[in-house]
């Protein structure tokens, strides 16, 4: 027989499990649409990984890139490197985002262009 403090874990740990569950069906609906997850960095052009496609070219430290189109969101798996996004051409404009080494999301707005930077 289970004792009731072996009962309480057990509940416990149940309830755990259906949360972390629970998260990860949610974080999987919210990724639907996006391409696949692969390793490097891309940019694309429309919202949730739609539209052209501009690969970025991770050992390329700190030199900044136009980008023909305007990036909408991003989509980085590097455990080395992030980007830099700027609003203006020539890695002008308001404060730069900066992405994670592991991010998937659209941007907060259109980013005219880039830089690899070294992960912090």
């Amino acid at each position: 027989m289970f004792t009731p403090r072996a009962k309480l874990r057990t509940a416990v740990a149940t309830t755990a499990m259906a949360a972390a569950l629970t998260g990860l069906g949610a974080g999987a609906a919210n990724a639907a649409g996006w391409p696949a997850l692969q390793a490097g960095a891309y940019l694309y052009s429309g919202t949730t990984g739609t539209g052209s496609v501009t690969t970025v070219d991770l050992g390329d430290l700190g030199t900044c890139h136009t980008l023909p189109t305007a990036a909408k969101s991003i989509q980085i798996a590097d455990g080395a490197a992030s980007v830099e996004l700027y609003s203006g051409a020539g890695c002008t404009g308001a404060t730069p985002w900066r992405s994670g080494t592991l991010t998937q999301t659209d941007l907060p707005w259109a980013m005219l262009s880039y830089r690899v930077v070294p992960a912090s």
